[in-house]
């Protein structure tokens, strides 16, 4: 029987990627099943997509793929003002310990305890496929009678061959991906080690389709001065939810999760997060405007970063479209706090200020994990024939939106209308 094309192209793929391993790295220390074979952390994705094309384009698009200083704006200003150069060996805190930072946004690097971006193109990949897939079991961030967290890449178990939510068996074992059509045993890079092939691949259902698989980054965040930033694991559990990570920022399409692992950035997962919705009643001149929020998620909304926030505006219009009444001349935060979503953090003398510097945590007016929370507001009636609530995200608190205009793009700046509702009148 003839070979299929499909056949064909994955052998040629494979072939490929082996001499490129072979050419890439003859003196690497062995850590797979080929002598001399380059360390799993130097893998790049752009291996993954010789057979993974679209989860390789979906994580290629997402904030995994952009998390180094080197990519992502806001913490490329916030790395160089705390640590300095991501380009520069051997960064050290002002205490003299190593960038935590680097743990979750650049694994492939903190864990050989490096701090030089660019000494391999594999760390400008940041979480890439091989920093998740490696990891073999979640231990926690918090350890038993001792201070600190353990965070990042630290927070896990790692191997040195691969892992996933189902491994690949030879002789058509495992699920429906251990067989690609045209492909047989022997040109599966994920079959067992025994096999003479690179990559094998082993099943962890229980890490991989649990929070397990995400916390070690996204649980819980401290600054120098152990306050938590990044908060998300705590919200989480305050919010009681059986719904995993995976449910919403992974979810299962045609039996594959989704690789785009949308967040903060993704406007489609902001515009699903919270409800908004209005409703109008005319008692005498006034007309009593009652807005209705909901987050949907089962933590903060917004969460991640502290900086991160959303603001809510009402607008009054008369018959030809003009505006009439606006709820804030200004930003919310000055004008109609409580439309101002945000946590505050404090210096050590009550002061709100910026992460780095924060020594407490003060109000957080963000909406909790599902809850409903209504704003009410008294609009003169003359004139007006509709009302517009819009909903705001930013990724940046004003003031720090303000000082960065020079040193971040406008579209990063910029505040993103996530949700709206309107009542015209009879």
């Amino acid at each position: 029987m003839r070979p299929s094309v499909w056949t064909i192209q994955r052998l040629i793929a494979f072939t490929l990627t082996t001499l490129f391993f072979t050419l890439l790295a003859p003196t690497a220390q062995a850590t797979m099943v080929e002598e001399k074979q380059v360390p799993i952390n130097h893998i790049s994705a752009e291996t993954c997509k010789a057979c993974h094309e679209g989860i390789y384009k979906q994580w290629k698009g997402s904030m995994h793929a952009q998390s180094t200083a080197a990519k992502d704006p806001i913490h490329n200003a916030f790395y160089r003002k705390v640590i300095g150069d991501p380009n520069q060996e051997d960064l050290r805190t002002k205490k003299g310990t190593y960038p935590v930072c680097l743990k979750c946004h650049v694994p492939n690097l903190a864990v050989e305890g490096k701090t030089k971006l660019d000494a391999n193109p594999v760390y400008a990949e940041g979480v890439n496929c091989v920093a998740c897939h490696r990891i073999k079991a979640f231990k926690g961030i918090r350890k038993p009678g001792k201070p600190g967290l353990t965070l990042g890449i630290d927070a896990y178990e790692l191997g040195n061959t691969l892992s996933g939510p189902s491994g690949i068996l030879p002789s058509g074992g495992g699920d429906d991906l251990d067989n690609l059509e045209g492909m047989d045993e022997a040109a599966n890079p994920h079959l067992e080690a025994s096999k003479g092939l690179f990559l094998p691949l082993e099943g962890k259902n229980r890490l991989f389709r649990t929070a397990d698989a995400c916390m070690g980054c996204h649980d819980q965040r401290n600054n120098g001065h152990g306050v938590p930033l990044c908060q998300t694991g705590n919200e989480y559990n305050m919010g009681a939810s059986k719904v995993t990570c995976q449910t919403c920022h992974m979810p299962n399409t045609d039996g594959v999760a989704n690789h785009d692992m949308g967040g903060g950035h993704n406007m489609g997962m902001l515009k699903r997060a919270v409800i908004l919705d209005l409703d109008v009643k005319q008692t005498g001149p006034q007309l009593l405007t009652q807005i209705y929020l909901e987050n949907l998620q089962p933590h903060s909304m917004p969460t991640g970063a502290p900086f991160r926030n959303m603001f809510l505006t009402v607008t009054a219009f008369n018959a030809d479209g003009d505006e009439v009444w606006k709820s804030t001349k200004g930003h919310p935060s000055k004008d109609d706090p409580n439309a101002y979503f945000h946590l505050v953090l404090l210096d050590g003398k009550g002061k709100p200020t910026i992460p780095p510097k924060a020594k407490g945590v003060g109000p957080d007016s963000r909406l909790k994990p599902f809850e409903k929370r209504m704003l009410n507001y008294q609009i003169p009636a003359q004139n007006v024939a509709s009302i517009r609530a819009e909903l705001h995200y930013n990724l940046l608190w004003p003031g720090i939106n303000k000082a960065m205009a020079k040193v971040l793009p406008e579209d990063v700046r910029e505040a993103k209308l996530i949700a709206h509702a309107q009542w015209k009148s009879n």
